[in-house]
Parts: C-alpha cells; structure tokens; sequence
C-alpha cells in the first residue's frame, strides 16, 4: 500500500529505505518454527545449558534434569543457542506438534514463536542500493550534538572513554572512516549470516551508531560520545526484526557487560521473552534506552514503554516537537531526531545539488532527489519550462519536451506529476514546494527506478523562478546526484541514539550508576521546553549533556 503526504508524495520504500524509526508491530512466523523456551527454573535452564555445551544442537538428546528425564528427547527439534542471562533456549522444532510438546514438558515454563516487529524506518530520509565512491564530503558537527550540550560535557567524561554502547539494530558498516576507530566487536542475530559478519544492508543501524560515538574529525563531525566503544549486535534485517534476534542480543550485551544498550525499534507491544532479557539488563545495570515510535500517536512503543527504559521522543532544530513523535505518561525524555546528518554505509549516502543559472541570479539552491528517480552522476543542464501542478491538462498547454518540467506540489502524487511530466517527453522534473522546507520519499513502490531525474527546490526559489519565466527571462537548472558517506535522516530512531551517547558520557564519568539512577539524572537535568506537555509530548524536557554529566559525577560509589 502507498501512503500518501499533503503534497501526493508516495512515502512506501524498498528495502534500502527501511530506516528509524519506527513502526508497527507485525505477526510473521519464521521459517523452521523456530521458538524461545523459558525454562521453569534455574536448577532445570542450568541442566539444559550444559547440555547445549557438550552436545550442541542434539542437546535434546538425552537431557535430564537433577538426573531425572524430562521426555526432552522425544521432541524432533534442536537447540540453536543457549541464552545464560534469560534462561532461555532458542529451539528450531520441526513441526506445531513438536512445539506442543515443548510447552507440556514440565520443565518448560512457556514456549514463545518467533515473530517479527516492522523493520526499523526513519520518517524522511534514504540511501542508494547502488553504492558509488565518494569523497568524504566536508562534514560540520550535526546541529543535534550542540543542542544536547555534548562538546562542554566532553572534557568531564573524558569524550566517553571507557564506556561501552551496544548498538541492538541493522548492523553496521565497519569500515566507515567515522566509527572504525571506535568499533570494538559485533554479533549476527538475525540468521542471515553466520558469527560475526553484521553487514549493514539497510543502513539505519550505521546512521544510529554514528550519531551515539562517531569520532571527532578535523572538520567537526562527531558523535555524541566520541571515545566511546561501540558493540553493533544485528537483530533487524529486511523483514523486520524477531522478538528471537532482540532477546538474543540483549543476553549477549549482559554477557559483555555493556554499559549502555541502544535500540531504535519497536511496536505497539512486546513479548514475554523480550520484557525479560530487558529486565534482566537492567538488573545487571545496564542502561536500556529506546525509540518512543513515529506515528505521531499518545502511546509509547515497545520495548521503550516498559518501566526500566528510557523512552525518547524527538524535536526540530527549533526545539519543537516533531510532529511524528509518539508520546505518553512513559516518555522520559526528548532529544534532537528531525535532520539529523549521520554516517551510512559507505558510498549509499546522496546529496542533491541544484543551480539555477540562465537569466537567473538564484546560483545553488537547497534541493532534495527522490529514491526512484534517475541518479545524476554527472551535471546536466537544461531549460526549465513552469507546467503547473503537473496536472495532464497543464502539460497539454506547456511545451516540455526535451526540457526540464518545473511543478509544483500539490493536489496529485509527486508519481502522477512525473509520470504525466514523463508522457510530455520532458527530460527531467524539478518540483517545488508549496510550504517551507523540502521533504524526501519515494516515486516507485517496486524499487525500479523511473527514466529521468527528479529533484525538489524550496518554495521560495520555485516561486522565484515561476515569477522571472512569467518575465520571458530564460532559466536553467543544472541537477547532479552526489555520492556520499553520510545522510540526514528524520525519526525518533535518531534522537535515541542522542541520548544513549549521553548516557555513554554519564557512565564514563561514574560507572557505578545503575539504569535507574541514569534515568533519573536525565530527567532531573532536561532543559525545559516551551510548548503543549500536557499529555507529557516533551517528558522531561530536552536532554542535557553538560548537566547530566555533572550531576553524575556527584552521585556516590
């Protein structure tokens, strides 16, 4: 299904758009049948796991409990993994019958299938699945790390340094130039691969991780907590991301003793297993944060809602809540999450460039391009000709072929205006706004990709340029697609990461903070914000970094 902007923008992606935010819960069974098993108790997980360590998967075979058999090995199924920090087996059973029997084995406390939350998205924002070599673009330190007082908490917390964030998400890309140096290991959960290889296909875990612990460059970009370790452990692939991969890497963050876990996705509710690895996080003192939800609706998603996280909701550069926020009596805190330019794997990140020469003056104005539109490796360069809002009976009376088609949003989907643009034998689309700003998304709902360029201006300069061709005068565009290393995206999946990098700061300065008194600190030092909170829309306020780290550094050991 498409859905559709104010505009008529078609807002559906493919699978390299699947990026932050967030999301709604969906039901999906795995392939294999595949389940966690609770056990009942620690006597009867504490068997079952040294089971699983001399025989592996066969652990069924032959398993006892106190020496006494529990029928384990009448049941056709095998152990995938043993959990240690949830008492929890992950089981591959061959059939329903066989997960029957798992739940009427006396030392099961209950059987759990694997099901899948939506794929985390961000709101606005999307990479390339054909990746190009870059330049490393200049990149100045992102608005968001000044907003939450990051650099005057630096010199306190020593940047982060010996702070560990686990990154719970769509992997990472490892050789980004920005988050290498502070990569320290990662974990497969998703069954897509094997062992360590966390290949980030989707690109949001990369952008996540660069916004908590990016390092410091010459030109200012940075992350939050630009000393800090990063563990990036894969529990979200393109079908979404399976209650089986989050439990999993929650009880490989507790194994590693991590400071902080991270997790930009969720639902409208979570699982049993899922609200015990996070519970059990908790009671290892880990700090457990997480993404509140982009539809803009009362209700905090899981797993930020439960009572042990911290949810985070987003705000603009202007401090004001983003409209796609989601919020309620759970959330704790908001951070930036509108624009926020971070790192993604390399090469998939785009920048669009517009000028506007002829017999205007404007030069190079503010643009974005479509995913779905022909990419522009090299400038092109062509008349632009005003064809209204794009309508079939506006290109009747404008003469576009072989020109650029300037239309402006409104009435009909961006799609119907480029395809109508396309009939016309127009060579390329240049839409401009009808409200401030520029908004980004998707022409094609298949992933192909449409034969001409497609690219948005501002109002203002699209208004201009309709008044100098009103005048008779000639106006070109040159349009170019840039190949970069880094994107902005919008989502409450980029303000978490804002507040785990906090965290990560806080825990360097004292690692004796428990999850509880990291939540606290955070709330009692939020800067205040004006705007409606009547219904807690900005919890505590604005996240702090300068105030947070102080405050934790006087707590006791």
């Amino acid at each position: 299904m498409k859905s559709t902007d104010m505009g008529g923008l078609p807002m559906k992606l493919n699978v390299l758009a699947l990026i932050v935010s967030l999301m709604t819960a969906v039901v999906a069974q795995a392939d294999g049948q595949r389940v966690l098993v609770v056990m009942k108790d620690a006597k009867a997980f504490k068997s079952a796991h040294m089971a699983y360590q001399s025989k592996g998967s066969y652990a069924l075979k032959g398993f006892n409990v106190a020496g006494a058999p529990t029928g384990f090995d009448k049941i056709d199924a095998q152990v995938e993994d043993s959990l240690g920090n949830i008492n929890t087996l992950v089981i591959s059973a061959k059939s329903e019958s066989e997960i029957v029997k798992l739940r009427n084995n006396p030392a099961v406390a209950y059987v759990e299938k694997e099901i899948f939350h939506e794929a985390p998205r961000p709101v606005r924002g999307w990479l390339s699945s054909k990746k190009r070599s870059s330049k490393l673009p200049k990149t100045n330190t992102p608005w968001g790390i000044m907003a939450v007082k990051a650099p005057q908490a630096w010199k306190a917390s020593s940047q982060g340094e010996g702070a560990r964030v686990l990154v719970l998400d769509t992997g990472m890309d490892t050789q980004h130039p920005a988050l290498a140096p502070n990569f320290e290991k990662g974990q497969d959960f998703t069954g897509n691969s094997s062992g360590s290889d966390i290949t980030d296909d989707i690109g949001h875990g990369t952008h996540v991780a660069g916004t908590v612990a990016a390092v410091l460059d010459k030109d200012g970009f940075t992350g939050v907590a630009p000393k800090a370790k990063i563990l990036a452990g894969r529990v979200c692939a393109a079908n979404g991301c399976s209650n089986v991969a989050i439990a999993r890497g929650i009880n490989w963050g507790i194994q590693e003793k991590v400071d902080v876990i991270t997790m930009s996705l969720g639902g409208p509710w979570s699982t049993p297993a899922e609200r015990i690895a996070v519970s059990n996080a908790d009671k290892a003192g880990i700090t457990v944060i997480a993404a509140s939800g982009n539809d803009g609706s009362n209700k905090v998603s899981y797993p930020a809602a439960l009572s042990s996280v911290i949810a985070v909701g987003a705000v603009d550069s202007n401090l004001n809540k983003a409209d796609f926020s989601q919020y309620g009596p759970e959330l704790a805190i908001v951070a930036p999450g509108v624009a926020v330019v971070s790192a993604v794997p390399l090469g998939s990140g785009r920048e669009s460039e517009v000028v506007l020469g002829g017999d205007s003056q404007l030069g190079k104005v503010k643009s974005t391009t479509f995913q779905g539109a022909r990419e522009v490796l090299q400038p092109e360069k062509n008349q632009l000709v005003h064809a209204g809002l794009g309508k079939a009976e506006d290109f009747a009376k404008a003469k576009v072929s072989g020109k650029y088609a300037l239309i402006s949003r409104g009435d009909i989907t961006f799609a119907e205006k480029v395809q109508h643009a396309i009939k016309a034998g127009a060579a390329g689309v240049v839409i401009y706004n009808n409200a401030p700003g520029l908004i980004q998304g998707a022409l094609t709902d298949d992933g192909s990709t449409l034969p001409v360029p497609v690219f948005m201006i501002e109002q203002t300069a699209g208004q201009e340029v309709v008044a100098q061709l009103g005048e008779g005068k000639v106006v070109e565009a040159t349009l170019q697609t840039v190949a970069t290393d880094y994107s902005a995206f919008d989502g409450t999946s980029m303000a978490t990461p804002h507040v785990a990098g906090v965290a990560a700061l806080m825990k360097a300065a004292n690692k004796s903070l428990t999850g509880a008194q990291v939540k606290q600190i955070l709330k009692s030092t939020a800067q205040q914000l004006n705007g409606p909170n009547t219904n807690n829309e900005l919890g505590a306020g604005l996240v702090d970094a300068e105030a947070a780290v102080q405050a934790a550094m006087s707590v006791a050991n």
